[in-house]
């Protein structure tokens, strides 16, 4: 009789901060490829998955933000729309998918700490947005994190 390996099953490892980053960046891509062309979600996450290397990109988070910002898209808009100093549909467009998205990850990602959020969309507005469109997206995602995040805000502060 063969021993039985009563080991419990390893837990897969914790992504990497750079999977989840190229994860974001492939989220972003994918969301202005939908506000351009207006094509399913399904069909442009497909698209995507065989289109991209997913090897070093956590494709649960990818595929957790594209969902995500797609089905609550306009309770999203209505979380930052307050902070604007101009009509959501005068915004950028790539401004606009990185504000959905960071929205999305402060009020559904808790995992997320606020200033990674933070962080992370001003690094897709300098790499993706406007020349001083990643200030526009700090102030932006920065007063919406102390609305949406208020304890670990003021807990950081």
């Amino acid at each position: 009789m063969e021993p039985v390996d009563t080991r419990p099953d390893p837990q897969p490892a914790a992504p990497k901060p750079g999977e989840r980053r190229r994860a974001r960046v492939l989220a972003l891509q994918a969301l202005y490829q939908r506000e351009l062309s207006r094509s399913s979600v399904t069909d442009i996450e497909a698209e995507f998955i065989v289109d991209n290397d997913m090897s070093k990109v956590d494709s649960l988070y990818f595929r957790d933000l594209l969902r995500g910002v797609d089905r609550h898209q306009q309770a999203l808009d209505r979380n930052f729309e307050p902070f604007l100093d101009r009509p959501l549909v005068e915004v950028d467009p790539i401004e606009r998918c990185i504000l959905r998205l960071s929205t999305y990850e402060l009020a559904h990602r808790i995992d997320v700490p606020y200033r990674v959020v933070i962080n992370e969309s001003i690094e897709l507005a300098k790499r993706f947005g406007g020349t001083e469109g990643h200030k526009y997206v700090n102030s932006v995602v920065d007063k919406l994190a102390r609305r949406l995040r208020s304890a670990e805000v003021s807990h950081r502060q």
